[in-house]
């Protein structure tokens, strides 16, 4: 039996694995020749201006006293250059925002799970292809294009990782740096003849980087008026900038400029999905080789953007954000990036039709050689008489053979096949199945006897069941903190644990001197995480930073979680009660709204679930000789006391699925990249870390799943449920699902679409992976019996 456990682990594990060596194995490939246009360029340098995180409309609206937040850059529009929106892909993210642009490709789908390492992939750049390049700003940006690049020409200046704080008082620092370092740079280059002469090159590239705006919406939000002076501050940057260059190269019309943004920025501060506040970001383009601003009556654009802006009379030209690698290489004449897939927009360029067709035609040449590359790679691998186009034909002898089959078997086939499988899959694509499940559960016992037998027990079924179903329906992104629900869940956690405490304490005799203690400690931990939550909310308000007592407290808390329930007694009650308050304490510092309230109400559930499942046990005539109250975890089972399977198993472990679903849709923290609120973690860092933010993230969304296994844990016990009898039971199931999911896995369209695809899949085929995982640390968590004084540890047998 251990022999086929462990066989179909593996073959799972194959299958998991398996999407992503079809699919996602990097499509980049290498061998390219360079391809450039002979015909000399227009400019001999270019200045690079990327304004991290800024929305199109926070830079071309105008403010409530009718004046641009941004003038330099208005001017330009008006009088010397020409502007448009650069459109961008999801994930909108810094990372694959700067690749698009430099590189002039969508970062592959292979790079999903390097998350923020320099280069993922290998691929070139402008960069790469420029004679000098120098780079100042972050250096999460700055250092993945200078890394492993060919030849000792690309320079970096920057400021330290610590910088970056999303709670520090004034974080527009990050731009007044750059624009400081810049000019000191070119005041040292005076003086410097070595450094004079590269700068005096033909082929450069300067990129300046400018994080502030990022950071100012990420802790204030776009709507702040510090991520709008951060606008206003960045303007007069460049303006300053504009001036230094021109007269540093005596205004010889030889410098182009370009100004973009990485991505845009929803309105409740986060980005990473395909929202228009995300992938609309500015374009504005100007000097050597860019036309002069055109005048124009009508404009081709059927939004309401152009009026709002008051630009409708000057010509917008839209831009696809792998379109600027090749445009910014066809102004200074250097080859196209080798892995660019971005087109040339002519309409940009201010030249010859005759320099215009060679770019264009050159371009294409270069996208032309990767196919090329591409196959001849594939060609190599593949066996010969596999290596044939697809043939159409194919898909006509497909509907033909379906078409054949008698019609009421075809369409009875086809509904059996649909409503089996649909009915499990839909609550991932529409939320609100969850609510009509947990509906449905709740009129579980009208059903069958329990509605008369335990009628207490089945309110409370009905009560929460109901509930629960409203998360569901909450709204998932975009919704604004509310630390006032954080509190009124700890304050509800606070009242049932005073309601647990006179209970025990009128039972149990022992309650007071052995038990009290901790559940005191416990109820200190969740004061302490209300207060924590508060005063750190008020104090980032204050932009006075987090304060380092709460951090320190914080960590605390999540530090004892794992510990303090191993020091309760294991009786079924008290130890689910005591690793809820501990999860709760956590979760709390976790929380910034309305899912605060969810692991509680989840738990609530869980408790009816056991009480119910002990029910129907005794109504179906199994002999249950202990109240669910005296009950003790145990860590062996004995197999003498493990029944047969039966029918009502389905049903639990189909409830067991559900829930768990429900635990990872219902807590509002999952819907998308953006859905995840990176204020969620700022009781316990501000400063950017994206690794140890994910593993906060990760513990939030584990929290509920351990709630579930938990209970769980005394479900099997109370019904002596065989857990080999589970594990095959939710195998079919999630089986079932995964078959569906396979079919729907992408490579291809946004990395919403694409991400979403893999997740779906990924979930349903990591469901019994992760299924023995969470029950093994559910069985640690209601079986392990910590002692203090130096007692020894041990297991109830």
């Amino acid at each position: 039996m251990l022999l086929f456990f462990i066989l179909g682990l593996l073959v799972h594990f194959v299958f998991f694995a398996s999407i992503f060596d079809i699919y996602f194995t990097s499509p980049l490939v290498h061998g390219m020749t360079p391809q450039f246009t002979s015909l000399p360029p227009p400019a001999r340098r270019l200045v690079l201006f990327v304004a991290d995180g800024l929305r199109a409309d926070s830079l071309y609206e105008l403010d409530e006293n009718g004046d641009s937040r941004a003038p330099f850059i208005r001017n330009i529009i008006m009088h010397e250059g020409s502007w448009g929106i650069s459109h961008t892909r999801v994930p909108t993210e810094s990372r694959p925002g700067h690749v698009a642009l430099i590189a002039g490709f969508y970062e592959d789908v292979s790079a999903v799970a390097k998350g923020w390492k320099e280069n993922p992939v290998e691929f070139d750049s402008l960069l790469n292809e420029s004679k000098y390049t120098w780079g100042w700003g972050s250096p999460d940006i700055l250092s993945m294009f200078a890394k492993d690049v060919s030849g000792d020409h690309v320079f970096i200046h920057t400021y330290d990782a610590d910088d970056e704080d999303f709670g520090a008082h004034d974080v527009t620092k990050l731009d007044t740096w750059v624009f400081d370092n810049v000019k000191e740079f070119f005041r040292a280059a005076r003086n410097n003849q070595s450094l004079f002469s590269k700068l005096n090159e033909e082929k450069i590239v300067f990129f300046l980087h400018l994080l502030g705006i990022d950071t100012n919406g990420h802790a204030h939000r776009p709507s702040s008026r510090e991520y709008k002076d951060n606008i206003k501050i960045v303007d007069a940057g460049i303006k300053e900038m504009v001036s230094m260059f021109k007269h540093f190269y005596g205004n010889d019309g030889k410098t182009a400029f370009v100004f973009t943004a990485d991505h845009g920025m929803t309105d409740w501060g986060v980005h990473g999905a395909g929202h228009p506040s995300e992938t609309l970001t500015p374009f504005v383009t100007w000097g050597a080789g860019i036309k002069y601003p055109q005048n124009v009556s009508t404009q081709q654009f059927e939004d309401a953007f152009l009026k709002e802006w008051k630009l409708e009379n000057w010509k917008r030209q839209d831009i696809n954000q792998a379109d600027i690698a090749p445009l910014m290489a066809s102004l200074i004449g250097v080859p196209f990036p080798l892995n660019s897939v971005g087109i040339l927009p002519l309409d940009y360029l201010n030249n010859t039709d005759l320099f215009k067709a060679e770019s264009i035609f050159t371009n294409a040449i270069q996208i032309l050689e990767q196919f090329k590359v591409k196959m001849t790679q594939k060609k190599e691998v593949t066996l010969s008489f596999l290596f044939t186009p697809f043939k159409f034909q194919v898909i006509q002898d497909l509907v033909a053979s379906l078409l054949s089959c008698p019609p009421s078997h075809f369409v009875g086939y086809l509904l059996v096949s649909t409503l089996g499988i649909e009915v499990l899959v839909l609550s991932f694509f529409y939320r609100y199945m969850l609510t009509a499940g947990l509906i449905a559960f709740a009129g579980w016992p009208f059903i069958t006897q329990l509605w008369t037998r335990a009628k207490r027990t089945s309110l409370n079924w009905i009560f929460f069941s109901l509930l629960l179903a409203v998360f569901p329906l909450m709204p998932v992104v975009g919704r604004k903190p509310d630390i006032s629900l954080v509190m009124t869940a700890g304050l509800l956690v606070l009242l049932l644990s005073l309601f647990v405490v006179a209970s025990l304490t009128k039972r149990k005799d022992s309650f007071v001197n052995e038990e009290l203690p901790l559940h005191l400690l416990q109820m200190l931990s969740m004061v302490l995480s209300m207060y924590v939550v508060y005063s750190t909310d008020n104090s980032l308000l204050k932009k006075q930073g987090l304060p380092l007592i709460n951090q320190i407290i914080s960590w605390i808390i999540l530090a004892s979680s794992f510990v303090l329930p191993l020091l309760s007694p294991p009786i079924l009650f008290e130890r689910l009660f005591s690793i809820l308050l501990s999860l709760m304490s956590t979760y709390i510092l976790l929380s910034r709204g309305y899912e605060a309230l969810f692991p509680l109400v989840l738990s609530c559930l869980m408790f009816a679930w056991i009480h119910m499942e002990q029910e129907t046990l005794q109504q179906s005539g199994v002999s249950c000789k202990q109240k669910v109250n005296s009950i003790q975890f145990i860590y062996n089972t004995d197999l003498t006391q493990l029944r047969q399977l039966c029918l009502d198993d389905i049903r639990r472990a189909f409830f067991l699925v559900f829930f768990l679903v429900t635990a990872f849709f219902g807590t509002g923290n999952i819907a998308s990249v953006n859905s995840f609120d990176v204020t969620s973690v700022y009781c316990f860092l501000t400063v950017f870390s994206p690794f140890i933010m994910g593993a906060l993230m990760m513990w939030k969304i584990l929290i509920p799943f351990v709630l579930v296994m938990c209970a769980f844990e005394a479900v099997q016990l109370t019904t002596q449920l065989s857990s080999k009898g589970l594990f095959l039971m939710v195998l079919v199931i999630s089986d079932i699902m995964a078959l569906h999911f396979f079919f729907l896995v992408r490579d291809y369209g946004s990395w919403l679409d694409i991400g979403t695809s893999i997740s779906h899949y990924v979930i349903v085929m990591s469901m019994t992976m992760v299924l023995v995982f969470l029950n093994g640390l559910a069985q640690l968590l209601t079986t392990k019996k910590l002692t203090l004084c130096g007692k020894p540890k041990s297991h109830l047998i």
